[in-house]
């Protein structure tokens, strides 16, 4: 039986990425890549030779059963995602499933991934938080938020430039506009940049600075 590794990759800075996630991707048979575009930027800084394979959300479902196969055969394969951890808003819960369901080893390493500095650099408490990842695009959205309205842990979303604006006026909306919150934006990156105060001073700040980049959302909790 193979094994399945899950390798964070640099979501910023390709310095982040560690000895140790290089070696397995130089030792694997094969490395499965949400873009592998992207990621062949990153092989080639680190001169990592092993094939290359694409795995992302529009074919995980149809080349679950092919990878769970050739791990069954023997073979050694890593996922990677374009930025981070896999599995964390990226690709890799139905694989990882899928290998436990078949007594297939899997291991993770530890790494990159974009929300633990946002939370960590936000000011905010973070002994005890919540991950939202992306809220629903439209169905479900309003419904979200309702239901954290109460939420008393710190909570985490990331959120896309062209939808900041938007939710931060919904969270004014359902959290209230003076609730304390902290947006990261291209984090580890060069234009790296953390914005503190109330949802209506963020609100104000990025009307008037272009929101560019991705971004984490640290929102506190109701006291």
């Amino acid at each position: 039986m193979g094994k399945l590794y899950l390798v964070p990759t640099p979501v910023g800075n390709l310095g982040d990425m560690t000895y140790r996630g290089v070696q397995v991707l130089q030792e694997v048979d094969l490395i499965l890549a949400e873009d592998t575009r992207t990621s062949g930027k990153l092989l080639k800084h680190f001169g990592i030779e092993t094939p290359m394979s694409s795995f992302h959300m529009h074919n995980e479902h149809k080349r679950l059963k092919g990878v769970v196969e050739r791990l069954q055969a023997g073979e050694d394969i890593a996922l990677i995602s374009d930025a981070g951890t896999p599995g964390i808003s990226d690709p890799g819960f139905l694989l990882t499933r899928a290998c436990v369901a078949e007594s297939l080893e899997v291991e993770t390493l530890p790494g990159a991934t974009a929300f633990v500095p946002a939370l960590v650099n936000s000011g905010l408490p973070c002994d005890r938080f919540v991950f939202e990842g992306f809220l629903p695009v439209k169905k479900g959205r309003q419904s979200k938020l309702m239901s954290l309205a109460e939420e008393s842990r710190t909570m985490v979303f990331y959120e896309s430039p062209h939808k900041l604006l938007k939710t931060l006026s919904q969270m004014m909306d359902h959290f209230g506009s003076d609730r304390q919150a902290s947006v990261s934006r291209e984090i580890s990156k060069l234009h790296e940049e953390t914005i503190r105060g109330s949802l209506s001073e963020l609100y104000a700040y990025f009307e008037k600075n272009a929101p560019r980049g991705e971004f984490v959302l640290i929102v506190a909790g109701k006291d």
